[in-house]
């Protein structure tokens, strides 16, 4: 059994994550930012710990606190996502302090969509370099940490985590296909989106603290690549709108801030994962999880 701190632990992941680690016995510390989050918690089985990733005192006393780290947490607020992504480097380097010179893990969440675009990505894949453009990259800080001698791996999620009660990507494209009567693909549609289902990879994160944390990165990929045409296809079967191709070009008329994304072509294998942890996900796949009314609840 494992005394665990998990950032983010009521979040979309975390929350599973946390059900994960308490199901398999160990005993969970959870970073939250209120009192309502913190009941969510202590209901769970959870012990709370109010702060959020800018209080690097209280990570640093929670992380020494603990056998091993699972960081999740990260401010989704696009408008200041450079300062989050600065944030969240500080606040890993705090996490990283603490285990420092012990054998305790961090296990730091991640992600495939842009390590290898138009092609296959694999857990040799190397990580996605520091890019001004793009100012989030915690595999970056886990591996300067990794090179000071702290043991931590990073698990790469899919762009698509999902489940009933999602709110990412999907819901989104779902909204906005109601909203103006279509749910289009771009082009043929053959663009691909790797997918995992979020308790398939709460499963995956417990066993990268238990096992392998000198052994990653791993992958939480279970459908390597979903055209993105058969998602289209499946939402504007469920609203009973149709379904057609757009140019790129119309892209941001339809889907907003979304169109950079909507076209992405980044499938990813995850054979590793499951030969070196024994990872085998059992939940539905995307489009079986997809096809179902709670995602189509108004």
């Amino acid at each position: 059994m494992m005394r665990v701190f998990v950032t983010g632990a009521t979040g979309w992941v975390g929350s599973a994550v946390v059900s994960e680690l308490i199901a398999a016995g160990h005993q969970v510390l959870g970073l939250c930012r209120s009192p309502a989050k913190a009941a969510e918690l202590a209901a769970a089985g959870a012990e709370a710990v109010e702060g959020s990733l800018q209080d690097l005192q209280g990570l640093r006393r929670a992380a020494q606190s603990a056998d091993g780290v699972i960081h999740l947490a990260f401010d989704h607020d696009f408008s200041r996502f450079a300062q989050n992504g600065a944030d969240e480097t500080v606040a890993i380097e705090a996490l990283g302090a603490s285990l420092e010179g012990s054998e305790r893990p961090l296990v730091v969440a991640s992600g495939v969509a842009l390590l290898a675009p138009g092609t296959v990505s694999t857990e040799r894949s190397p990580a996605r370099p520091e890019l001004a453009a793009l100012p989030r990259n915690p595999e970056a800080a886990l591996l300067r940490l990794r090179a000071r001698g702290v043991r931590g791996a990073a698990v790469r999620l899919a762009p698509t985590v999902h489940g009933h009660g999602d709110h990412g990507f999907v819901p989104r494209i779902i909204a906005l296909a109601r909203e103006k009567g279509v749910s289009p693909y771009l082009g043929d549609g053959a663009n691909r989106w790797p997918a995992v289902h979020r308790l398939d990879a709460a499963r995956l994160f417990r066993l990268a603290l238990e096992q392998g944390a000198d052994s990653g990165p791993f992958h939480a990929v279970a459908d390597e690549g979903v055209p993105f045409r058969h998602i289209a296809q499946v939402i504007g079967a469920r609203l009973g709108v149709p379904t057609r191709s757009i140019a790129a070009e119309e892209a941001p008329a339809h889907f907003g801030w979304m169109a950079q994304f909507v076209g992405l072509d980044c499938p990813s294998s995850s054979d590793r994962t499951r030969a070196l942890l024994g990872w085998t996900p059992t939940q539905p796949d995307l489009l079986a999880d997809l096809d179902h009314p709670a995602y189509f609840a108004a």
